[in-house]
């Protein structure tokens, strides 16, 4: 990607090397972490997973302040992130003040290990994930590593990534998630999975929304990208996931769709860059 001479977001809350007092929660390892990384992985609601993670931490523990334990490589990753947060504002308030809207800027939240949020107690094994309690997202940039494990490399593959958690925040905005949340409340649990894999579905489509629009307006675009954010949908499909921890595949079980859904809605975003075509739900 051509991100370097992008504009950086002041929307940026730096909290590595912040540790949270307390007793430590459980780990997940191996493939089980790799399993919580793809449950979460760009999750509309993570409270329910970030409190089974979190174990007993509480929401209400302090954080204790410590030297922030970072290389050069991390502060580089920061710094892109900051770009297409930045890049993402820029598109999306583009977008909504055609539509006679007002954006309200995310915060995007760097942390180390764990952090409090909205929806619970956060942690590096649930991957990146939005909070719509209080309109952001969380980022443990050491996830670059689980990334890569499960075959999503790139710079285009992370921006991604943020631009899907982005396109929940729009979710959010617009009201689609309170009424997704009401739908679930009324359905039973397979039927609850089906809406929320639309509801993953149309923010990868957003994600797409986001690259097409920053391609015909700022050129950020360099061969390869599209493959490598291609490559990163197909990653996190509930029946590959299902498969990297040896069980068979269940659909029913889905909550997020296929590899094939999720590259399919990315594309759709990508090539026709309209929201009007991201209607997962139909």
């Amino acid at each position: 990607m051509r991100w370097g001479k992008g504009r950086r977001s002041a929307n940026i809350e730096d909290r590595r090397g912040r540790r949270m007092g307390g007793k430590a929660a459980g780990g997940i390892g191996g493939i089980g972490l790799i399993i919580a990384v793809g449950y979460l992985l760009l999750s509309g609601d993570p409270s329910m997973l970030i409190r089974q993670i979190a174990g007993g931490i509480g929401g209400g523990q302090q954080q204790q302040s410590a030297p922030a334990q970072t290389n050069e490589q991390q502060q580089q990753v920061a710094d892109f992130v900051s770009v297409v947060l930045a890049d993402t504002e820029d598109v999306w308030k583009g977008i909504f003040q055609q539509n006679g809207l007002t954006y309200q800027d995310p915060t995007l939240v760097l942390y180390t290990d764990q952090t409090p949020t909205a929806c619970g107690t956060g942690q590096a094994a649930a991957g990146p994930f939005y909070c719509p309690g209080d309109r952001k997202l969380y980022l443990d940039l050491n996830f670059l590593g689980e990334m890569k494990r499960m075959g999503a490399t790139g710079d285009f593959a992370l921006a991604y990534v943020i631009a899907h958690e982005v396109g929940h925040h729009v979710q959010t905005l617009v009201g689609t998630a309170d009424k997704v949340r009401q739908m679930q409340a009324r359905s039973s649990q397979q039927q609850s999975n089906q809406i929320q894999v639309a509801m993953e579905l149309q923010a990868d489509c957003f994600a797409g929304v986001w690259a097409n629009h920053a391609q015909r307006q700022r050129k950020i675009l360099e061969e390869g990208d599209i493959e490598e954010g291609i490559r990163a949908a197909a990653a996190v499909g509930d029946d590959h996931l299902q498969r990297m921890a040896g069980r068979r595949v269940v659909p029913e079980a889905f909550t997020h769709g296929s590899s094939e859904q999720r590259m399919d809605w990315l594309k759709r975003g990508l090539s026709t860059g309209d929201t009007n075509a991201c209607n997962a739900f139909n």
